[in-house]
């Protein structure tokens, strides 16, 4: 059963770790500091088909590379070895690589939406939104999460 929001609901906030100069906790409104950019995605649900939305937030990238991330400059492509694990109220997780979001290379533009179709999301959190992807298996819903880790090293 749905209900509505009221003012007495807190509000979701994300917690913004790892590999990070500075860490932070943040809340929709502060992703509204950030330059917005919108979004038009359709993705095809196997369970109900084609969705449309409109999106609205800031790109994963500029808010991730505000936070500073520990890249070592003495270390030729050192940024590629890091990883970006974002999770969600729900228990969904999804882990992409610094090298999809980084305007030298993937350049994907990975939003933390603060909107969907016009409708905030303050109360229900960010969510993670990757309009290049058919499916929308990664668009997860109320991040509260997301970890950079620079200390992944292949296996050898």
């Amino acid at each position: 059963m749905s209900r509505s929001v009221t003012a007495a609901d807190p509000v979701a906030e994300l917690a913004l770790t790892g590999d990070l100069a500075r860490p932070a906790r943040l809340r929709v409104p502060d992703l509204l500091a950030w330059p917005q950019h919108q979004a038009r995605v359709s993705f095809e649900c196997a369970t109900s088909g084609t969705r449309h939305h409109r999106f609205t937030g800031p790109l994963l990238h500029d808010v991730l590379h505000d936070a500073r991330p520990g890249f070592d400059p003495a270390r030729r492509k050192d940024r590629l070895r890091f990883l970006i694990a974002l999770s969600g109220a729900d228990g969904h997780h999804v882990l992409l690589s610094w090298a999809e979001i980084d305007p030298d290379f993937g350049q994907a533009p990975v939003l933390l939406a603060v909107s969907i179709d016009d409708t905030p999301l303050d109360r229900a959190g960010p969510q993670l939104v990757l309009p290049q992807d058919r499916c929308g298996a990664r668009h997860i819903s109320g991040i509260n999460a997301i970890h950079l880790d620079g200390r992944y090293t292949s296996r050898t």
